[in-house]
């Protein structure tokens, strides 16, 4: 028999939490006895009564574990908390909202078992997702693949099955502090396949991901991965600096043909500020790359655990 474990984060999901551990352990019965199955929720510090729910659910069946983190650490976070704490021969990562659906799950194990390490999903939105939703979701893909070294399935979702080989690298080797799993998922070769689903309407609650979380997650997809933009300051500074000794060889021609210095200095009252602006936008893209340098640096710990349920696997140390 092996092992699989299924990492759920959890935010402010008091709504639908029931509704999905319902449905995702119908699912998982179905898996014995060729799965011993278990579920880690994650719950990054919420503020409604979701971990009370969870601890009702935990009572009841052993097999649901929860692992409650100190302060919102962010998905991310949260799904690295989830895999540090397994020790299954499969992990499935989804979220706990019901658009990533349970009945997904033994196509997962399938292609597990046809020998791929990592099984990522693609979604396939329905007729609800929104006009906005979409042409964000197609931006930051073309974005993503076109100024990085990886590229990354249009439409990839955070709800994918890894083997325990791929689970202990992030354990023990892949520890940087602002970690964009979708690329380093990508980054790592391992044998590699994906799986398409229906995304389903929230069953309950809001999205957490705002616009404004969403241009954060993109920014640091492409600061993880890309140098691109560093690039781009160099090679459009050149470009500037050329255009600046050309207009200034052009400028002196026309002096010494009319004697007298030509028209158009109030066009720098316009150069000016177009070139001060630029300058302030590779400062901004250079701070960005500084501040994960910072992170790194800093070395605080990826999460602080404030509570565990039902969960006897030691945590790993922190680099």
């Amino acid at each position: 028999m092996k092992s699989l474990t299924v990492v759920c984060p959890v935010f402010n999901e008091e709504r639908v939490i029931a509704s999905f551990w319902a449905e995702l352990r119908s699912v998982l019965a179905q898996l014995d006895p060729r799965y011993r199955s278990t579920v880690l929720f994650v719950v990054d510090r919420s503020s409604d009564g979701t971990l009370a729910v969870l601890e009702g659910i935990a009572k009841e069946d052993p097999c649901v574990k929860v692992l409650a983190l100190s302060a919102r650490f962010g998905h991310q976070m949260s799904l690295l908390a989830g895999i540090d704490h397994c020790d299954s021969d499969a992990v499935i990562m989804m979220d706990s909202d019901l658009q990533h659906p349970p009945s997904v799950i033994p196509a997962l194990l399938e292609q597990f078992e046809a020998g791929y390490d990592i099984v990522n999903t693609i979604r396939e939105d329905d007729e609800s997702t929104g006009f906005f939703k979409r042409l964000t979701s197609k931006l930051f893909y073309r974005l993503i693949n076109h100024l990085s070294e990886i590229q990354l399935v249009a439409s990839a979702a955070d709800f994918r099955l890894i083997s325990r080989r791929v689970a202990e690298l992030f354990q023990s080797q892949i520890r940087e502090r602002n970690q964009f799993l979708r690329g380093l998922f990508a980054w790592i070769g391992f044998p590699t396949t994906v799986v398409r689903f229906k995304s389903r309407p929230r069953g309950g609650g809001r999205s957490k991901y705002s616009l404004g979380k969403l241009l954060e997650f993109a920014a640091r997809g492409v600061v993880a991965f890309s140098k691109r933009p560093l690039q781009a300051a160099v090679f459009l500074g050149f470009a500037f600096a050329l255009l600046g000794f050309f207009l200034a060889l052009v400028t002196i021609i026309q002096y010494f043909l009319s004697y007298s210095w030509p028209s158009g200095w109030a066009t720098l009252a316009v150069i000016i500020p177009i070139f001060s602006g630029i300058q302030l936008i590779f400062l901004g893209i250079l701070g960005e790359y500084i501040g994960a340098i910072f992170d790194e640096v800093k070395a605080r710990p990826h999460y602080i655990v404030e509570r565990t349920i039902n969960l006897d696997i030691p945590p790993r140390k922190e680099r």
